[in-house]
């Protein structure tokens, strides 16, 4: 089994206790954190070779540094969300509720990739844009 598939299908938390399932998380928050890190870089870097490029723009920089931390927080924020919905899905489901964690595990973390490289994505619309604009 390659990593990304170990990744992306984690097993689910052995026990279905408060303290199994909290810890089930945090053995991947690092993870997370480190997948949704390196996408905001690659996306800072790839928006701002794009302001690079010509036809001429205003070179927007690196955004500040309290707007990384902050998203960075916001993101943490959300993943925290996946354990406490999960505990409350197992409250809920009481007798043999199902392992939901893995699944909100993997579309928290495919989300969270597409949020942090929609910049990215906007930057090129903008190119483009700017482009056809020095075309006519």
């Amino acid at each position: 089994m390659s990593a990304l598939v170990r990744l992306l299908y984690p097993p689910p938390p052995t026990s279905r206790s408060l303290a199994a399932v909290i810890a089930w998380w945090e053995r991947r928050r690092l993870r997370f954190n480190l997948i949704v890190g390196a996408t905001g870089l690659v996306t800072i870097a790839g928006a701002n070779a794009l302001f690079l490029l010509p036809p001429e723009s205003r070179w927007i920089g690196l955004p500040p540094a309290l707007a990384v931390l902050a998203y960075g927080a916001l993101a943490n924020l959300c993943y925290t969300a996946g354990w406490a919905t999960e505990l409350a899905f197992n409250r809920w489901w009481r007798d043999d509720p199902p392992a939901v964690g893995p699944v909100l595990f993997r579309q928290g973390l495919v989300f969270s990739v597409g949020v942090t490289l929609l910049p990215l994505a906007l930057a090129v619309i903008g190119w483009g844009v700017r482009i056809i604009g020095a075309i006519f």
